[in-house]
């Protein structure tokens, strides 16, 4: 989603500032992790809730302020079921789909909320393949990072690297 169809309005350094927050309120020392380590360790300090909400708040925020990326326009002409896994939430994917006229054409959409483990890990891929009802072989994931790249690697699926903003 963010970076491949959408480019979520979302600073990031603010929002790891925020998680921190988040970290210090509950007398936890969150210096020595950037915010995908403060949301990794959260389970470990009772914190998961409140910190992946604060990062779902900011996320959905941007969403409404997002903006329509190239790729967004070659959606609705595939002969293929389309679906969204995504490091962010899904309610800022849903929005982001809705605000740019996509959300017709995307027929599921997996975010870090949907299952237990997100990206690089392979379940969220595999979760939106099976829900699109394709093999994982025959499924392509087009990402924006190496992190995704690692996750179709470990998925069984091919992989494009979108590189068009």
């Amino acid at each position: 989603m963010d970076g491949t169809l959408a480019e979520l309005d979302v600073d990031w350094r603010v929002v790891e500032e925020d998680v921190a927050a988040v970290y210090e309120a509950a007398g936890v020392d969150p210096k020595g992790r950037d915010l995908w380590g403060l949301l990794e360790d959260a389970r470990d300090h009772g914190l998961f809730e409140s910190v992946n909400a604060e990062i779902a708040d900011h996320e959905q925020a941007g969403a409404r302020r997002s903006r329509r990326l190239p790729l967004a326009d070659e959606v609705g002409t595939l002969d293929r079921p389309v679906g969204v896994c995504s490091l962010n939430c899904s309610d800022a994917c849903d929005i982001a789909l809705e605000r740019h006229g996509l959300a017709k054409h995307v027929s599921t959409v997996v975010g870090r909320d949907t299952v237990g483990t997100w990206k690089p890990d392979p379940e969220p891929l595999l979760a939106a393949v099976a829900a699109l009802g394709v093999d994982p072989a025959d499924a392509v994931f087009v990402g924006d990072s190496e992190r995704d790249e690692l996750t179709a690697e470990r998925a069984g699926t091919a992989f494009v690297f979108e590189t068009r903003r």
